[in-house]
């Protein structure tokens, strides 16, 4: 089975391990390192990276369960045992490694918080490819009901996810609807008619992937999942704690978790490796029940 073969069919779920500097804090902070332990980026992100490494190389982190994995840049560029992690991660586990290129959001306007601009993307795809990444992810956000907003929202992703597919990346296109959006039924009904439209228009080989917020109405993606241009649709956890958003996904038939919050809910940075891989090794249970329910 080719690499794309198994994002596509192969039972199983993504690990989001790709917090940003917005949300590193809170991410260091949960598994017990709070702001006043580090100065300075720098330091942040080595405390989140020492983390990542410790789920990634962790016994209870492998092909058996586990799909994908997102990885942050300064994750991505790093080494084990001698081998680039994301070459480590297909060649040692059988691990799709994908690839988090959005540098951040904009401030909000209209509800909406489009990408910044991507710089030097297709240096950064070029070298992505050489180190054994697979895909991309980008991420923005739909907090309030704009029907031309979430039409440009949609466009921002779709324009970066054709770039990305030219380059041979498999790109993950993720317009979050937040879960606290006053209208989030209305917004995700809009949001599917917006990629639908796109979906459509693409020519050539072509295909994305979507990572969606999990929706209000059970199987509101169903038309999504089984289009011809869509490799797989996945589900963000979005805020939910891991048991609702498990609940969320299992209701929603054909969609896997992308989770990052739910996914290293318990963890702590004083648990012995025993209990660490336990609490690891029962969340990657749970969570892959509900994706292939």
């Amino acid at each position: 089975m080719n690499r794309t073969d198994q994002f596509q069919r192969k039972p199983g779920f993504i690990a989001a391990l790709d917090q940003s500097g917005g949300s590193t804090p809170g991410t260091l902070a949960r598994y017990g390192i709070p702001e006043t332990a580090y100065q300075g980026d720098e330091a942040m992100y080595e405390h989140v990276h020492s983390m990542r490494i410790r789920i990634l190389t962790a016994p209870a982190f492998s092909g058996q369960h586990i799909l994908a994995t997102i990885l942050f840049q300064g994750t991505a560029d790093r080494d084990v045992n001698g081998s680039p992690l994301p070459r480590w991660l297909w060649d040692e586990l059988g691990i799709l490694p994908i690839l988090k290129v959005d540098i951040g959001l904009a401030d909000a306007k209209d509800g909406m918080q489009f990408m910044l601009p991507i710089p030097d993307l297709d240096d950064t795809l070029a070298a992505a490819r050489e180190r054994g990444i697979f895909g991309t992810k980008m991420r923005s956000v739909i907090a309030g009901w704009s029907e031309d907003g979430i039409r440009a929202l949609v466009d921002q992703q779709f324009d970066y996810a054709c770039r990305i597919s030219a380059c041979g990346l498999v790109p993950i296109v993720e317009p979050e609807v937040s879960i606290s959006c006053p209208e989030k039924q209305r917004c995700e009904e809009r949001l599917v008619e917006e990629i639908t439209s796109r979906l459509d228009a693409l020519t050539g080989t072509t295909r994305v992937a979507l990572k969606l917020t999990l929706p209000d109405i059970d199987n509101q993606y169903k038309d999504l999942i089984q289009h011809p241009r869509v490799v797989r649709v996945t589900a963000l956890s979005g805020g939910y704690d891991q048991d609702q958003a498990c609940r969320r996904l299992a209701a929603n038939t054909g969609m896997i978790a992308s989770f990052s919050r739910a996914f290293t809910e318990g963890l702590r940075v004083d648990q012995s490796d025993e209990e660490f891989n336990e609490i690891l090794a029962s969340s990657i249970r749970s969570i892959y029940a509900a994706s292939i329910t």
